[in-house]
């Protein structure tokens, strides 16, 4: 069997600088690939109305959330939560300091200030509908972790919902579209993205009695994600 080349000491080279491996973007860590369910110690039974659509979504979305958001996986991200919540208290504490102020005051003197406090209140429940709509969309999570190998990686990922209508020849459904991106420097350097979309009947994770059927899904799930966080170079 023919041997290495040694060098000059008796030790091998060392690698040349310019090695196509240097340059190359290293996969994500497979201890998460494929994702595991989770312990049945930790779910609580899940059931709801099977005729109502808002109340099957709901209980797709939150299971989503309970399995990604495990400390072995993704931190989950709250921003559009945030966001929401400072607008809506922001334009409470405007409307009941408008109020107080009133209460306080004669009509005729507090009417500039109460005229202010119901512009602002409006235009604040204004932009946290339009934020709602048109910035968090359909997205019910956004998660993020850092990893290390021979440098610091982020991986954020993105997960967006909603309801497909029934056909005539098809059960109404619950679509799942994700996007998965990888990079290195502070997000400056993109190393890895991938985004997929499928989409199952609700009956498929929900028996006659309304009860999820967690392992269907989250393994359903985590074949999705497992999917889009793997290079196709691999």
């Amino acid at each position: 069997m023919a041997r290495g080349r040694k060098g000059v000491n008796g030790t091998s080279p060392a690698p040349a600088a310019d090695s196509p491996s240097d340059s190359t973007p290293t996969p994500p860590p497979r201890s998460i690939l494929p994702i595991p369910p989770t312990t049945p110690k930790s779910r609580d039974v899940v059931k709801v109305n099977n005729a109502n659509l808002i109340e099957l979504k709901n209980a797709l979305d939150d299971a989503i959330k309970r399995y990604l958001s495990r400390p072995d996986l993704f931190k989950q991200i709250h921003l559009h939560t945030d966001v929401r919540l400072a607008l809506g208290w922001t334009g409470v504490l405007i409307a009941g300091v408008t109020a107080l102020y009133s209460y306080r005051l004669e009509y005729e003197k507090s009417k500039p200030v109460i005229w202010i406090g119901l512009i602002v209140y409006i235009v604040l429940s204004l932009s946290q509908a339009l934020y709602a709509y048109f910035i968090e969309g359909d997205t019910i999570f956004v998660g993020k972790r850092k990893t290390f190998d021979k440098r610091i990686l982020t991986e954020r990922i993105t997960l967006n919902t909603r309801t497909k209508p029934s056909t005539p020849e098809n059960p109404p459904a619950y679509s799942l579209s994700l996007m998965y991106r990888r990079s290195t420097n502070g997000g400056k350097s993109l190393l890895n993205r991938g985004a997929a979309s499928e989409s199952r009947p609700y009956t498929a994770f929900f028996d006659e009695q309304g009860v999820l059927d967690h392992d269907r899904f989250e393994t359903w799930v985590g074949e999705i994600v497992g999917r889009v966080m793997e290079p196709e170079w691999e």
